[in-house]
């Protein structure tokens, strides 16, 4: 029906938040008809570092985002279940932190979230929320297709969690939180000048 209106359409959600969207690196993954892309192109250009062209069927690229989502969040909830299981049984998280990023266990949410908790910046760059809503989507369609997703599951029920905790607006990292108030573990807090500037 667009392209009997003369409009084309992508499906071409994006990865890499707010900090790569300035910078214009962000992930595109793209499904639609070859004519869209060429139209498109100036402005993926601008926008991205890596655009991925998965064919012409509109839906593709949501599919593709879709699976980006289910890890990311069950990445960052295991992550801060790893830092936090580390602090209960008394490692020191800093340490913790280098010797896993340096190791098999470390993962790209690990290394990306985790300083956000060691520094006790919980400022949204990507907040909880969305990975309440995002792998709520994950799971609706996972229903949809009879499809079982135990993991994705546990971790959707972490970020549920940490919203009603009150920590729905801060950053994602801070599910942390969600152990914080089980197992009454001690998070590493901001720096005095980190306090001054809140």
């Amino acid at each position: 029906l667009l392209a009997k209106a003369g409009l084309w359409m992508l499906d071409a959600p994006v990865s890499g938040g707010a900090a790569a969207a300035r910078e214009g690196r962000l992930t595109v993954m793209a499904s639609g008809p070859a004519a869209a892309f060429a139209r498109a192109k100036p402005v993926l250009d601008a926008i991205a570092a890596k655009v991925w062209q998965l064919g012409e069927t509109i839906g593709a690229g949501s599919t593709v985002k879709m699976i980006n989502q289910l890890l990311a969040g069950v990445h960052i909830a295991v992550a801060a279940e790893a830092l936090a299981f580390g602090i209960r049984a008394g490692a020191d998280p800093n340490t913790l932190f280098e010797v896993i990023s340096s190791s098999a266990g470390s993962s790209w949410m690990w290394q990306n979230r985790v300083p956000h908790i060691l520094q006790g910046d919980d400022t949204p760059l990507s907040a909880v929320n969305i990975f309440v809503k995002d792998l709520g989507i994950v799971l609706d369609q996972a229903r949809a297709l009879t499809f079982p997703l135990p993991l994705a599951a546990a971790a959707h029920q972490l970020f549920l969690a940490a919203a009603a905790h009150g920590e729905g607006a801060k950053d994602d990292a801070f599910v942390i939180r969600v152990w914080e108030a089980l197992a009454g573990i001690a998070l590493p807090r901001p720096s005095a000048a980190k306090e001054r500037e809140t």
